[in-house]
């Protein structure tokens, strides 16, 4: 059973994940870059909103990530799994992607991803 203050934490996060969807999108020239964490683990997908379709994904469960040796709960590991969506996206064709938070404060973990994303060469 979740607390009380469980609950508005989480309530908050969808507010702020929903504002931060109304405003941005994914198209196949511009596709969206999800970020999503939890204490533990973070997530990255690369979306085109038009067709409904995930281009590329990764996140810190996956075998490329867990070959870096890093800790996926921490900046160096989210750096990494950073770098990691930008090669996958490069591969794919994808150059330049709409940046999408998820709720989340541009700091910390998140922030880490998008850096080592632009270093691997994605524009956004």
């Amino acid at each position: 059973m979740k607390t009380q203050n469980a609950k508005k934490r989480e309530t908050g996060l969808a507010r702020r994940h929903r504002r931060v969807r109304g405003k941005i999108s994914g198209t196949a020239a511009r596709p969206r870059m999800c970020v999503t964490r939890s204490n533990n683990n973070i997530y990255v997908q690369v979306i085109d909103d038009v067709a409904h379709k995930t281009i590329c994904g990764a996140s810190t469960l996956g075998a490329e990530f867990k070959a870096t040796g890093k800790k996926s709960g921490t900046v160096e590991g989210a750096a990494a799994l950073g770098e990691i969506i930008g090669k996958k996206a490069i591969e794919a064709g994808i150059t330049e992607v709409v940046f999408d938070r998820g709720g989340h404060l541009y700091h910390g973990r998140v922030k880490a991803v998008a850096d080592a994303a632009r270093e691997a060469g994605l524009k956004f």
